[in-house]
Order: structure tokens, then C-alpha cells, then sequence
């Protein structure tokens, strides 16, 4: 368990009633939040599960099998007898062969052994990547939580005498005066938190982009 799977739980009711007041309502005109959805496309608490349905902990290990596979592919290429004192043309040609064989196994730019050692970086990266956005987004939903915005949108619409107990919403009803802008507000904190998670994802998968072109020999 990291520090989201800690304050998820806690943070459920506010999202939850970010996205029925965005939902029903909708945020000011000229909100900030308006260009986040439009990035993410997905209501703050669809966003979050999103990253919470992150796990960087099933691919964690997956770079040292790779780089496994790239030492063996390279002892293999080194193994590779050459023809010795055979001579003549079969000669040449099994020579040429076992050339061509040895760098598409290891050596060359584009060597498999290469290819899995980018394919292992990349996966290192995106578990980085993974444990990043994870705590990035626990922080910033700790800091929302404990906002005037998170405040305002939990007592809204409470009569006198009937406090809202702590960590709820109020039940779904009309919405308050203020809690509009209280909901986008919250919402374009943690969505611009997730957007920028992502695009740093998808810089990463751009700049891998070459290892899903299959090349042969």
C-alpha cells in the first residue's frame, strides 16, 4: 500500500460530489477546468481510478528477465562458430550467415539484444513513471481534502443543527450557491494533476516508439 491506496478511500465522497456537481451543473464559464476535461476527458473521480488502477509493482521485475534474455541473446551471437579452416564457396557462404545471424542477435542498433535492453529501460521507466504519478496525485488529494473548496462542498446545503459528519458529502440535492465553483476548483487541481502525469507518459511511449516496428534479418 502506498500513499494513494491511503487516501483514496477518504477522498471518495468529495470526488464523487465533484462530479455530480460538474455533472448537473457544470463550472463557470470561464473556468480553468474547462480545458483540463477537455484533455483528460474524464470526471475527476474517473481520473483518479485511473491512476489508482496503476500498478507499478507487476512490472517492476520485468526489466531484469529482459535483460536476462538480452545476455543470452548476445552469448549466443558469440558462439556462433566460424568456419576455421574451411574454405570455398559453401564456406563463404555459412560465414555470411553466421555474420548476419550475429548482429541480428547482438551488436547492431537494431540487434534483438538492443532492442530488449530499450524495451527493459522502457520499463523501468514506466514503473518510475507509475510510482511517480501515484504519489504526485496522493499529494494533491491530501491537499484538496483539506481545502476551503472540500470544505464549502461538504457543508453545503446543511440545515442549522444538522452538521454533515466529517469525510461526507451532503446527499444529492440542488446545488448550494458557491458549490459550482467550489467543484470546478477542485476538480481542475486534481485534473491538471493527472494530465500532466499522462502526457509525460505519452512521451514516453512517443520516444519508444520504434520497438513495436517488427524488422527481420
Amino acid at each position: 500500500m502506498d500513499h494513494l491506496d491511503g487516501v483514496l478511500s477518504t477522498v471518495v465522497p468529495l470526488l464523487k460530489r465533484v462530479d455530480e456537481v460538474l455533472s448537473t451543473t457544470g463550472a463557470p464559464r470561464d473556468h480553468q477546468v474547462w480545458p483540463t476535461l477537455r484533455r483528460v476527458r474524464l470526471l475527476p473521480w474517473d481520473a483518479v481510478q485511473a491512476v489508482a488502477a496503476l500498478r507499478p509493482g507487476e512490472l517492476a521485475g520485468s526489466s531484469a528477465a529482459l535483460r536476462a534474455d538480452a545476455r543470452s541473446y548476445a552469448g549466443v551471437a558469440a558462439s556462433l562458430p566460424s568456419p576455421g579452416s574451411w574454405s570455398g564457396d559453401a564456406a563463404e557462404a555459412y560465414d555470411a550467415a553466421r555474420r548476419r545471424s550475429a548482429e541480428h542477435l547482438s551488436g547492431g542498433l537494431d540487434s534483438l539484444d538492443e532492442r530488449l535492453e530499450a524495451t527493459a529501460d522502457l520499463a523501468d521507466a514506466l514503473t518510475d513513471w507509475m510510482c511517480r504519478t501515484r504519489g504526485e496525485l496522493a499529494a494533491t488529494l491530501a491537499e484538496v481534502m483539506l481545502s476551503a473548496e472540500a470544505l464549502s462542498l461538504t457543508e453545503a446545503g446543511s440545515p442549522p443543527g444538522d452538521p454533515v459528519p466529517a469525510g461526507r458529502m451532503r446527499a444529492a440535492g440542488p446545488v448550494a450557491i458557491g458549490e459550482a465553483q467550489a467543484a470546478a476548483d477542485v476538480a481542475a487541481r486534481v485534473l491538471e494533476t493527472v494530465a500532466g502525469s499522462y502526457d509525460t507518459a505519452l512521451e514516453l511511449i512517443a520516444g519508444s516508439a520504434d520497438l513495436t516496428t517488427a524488422r527481420g534479418m
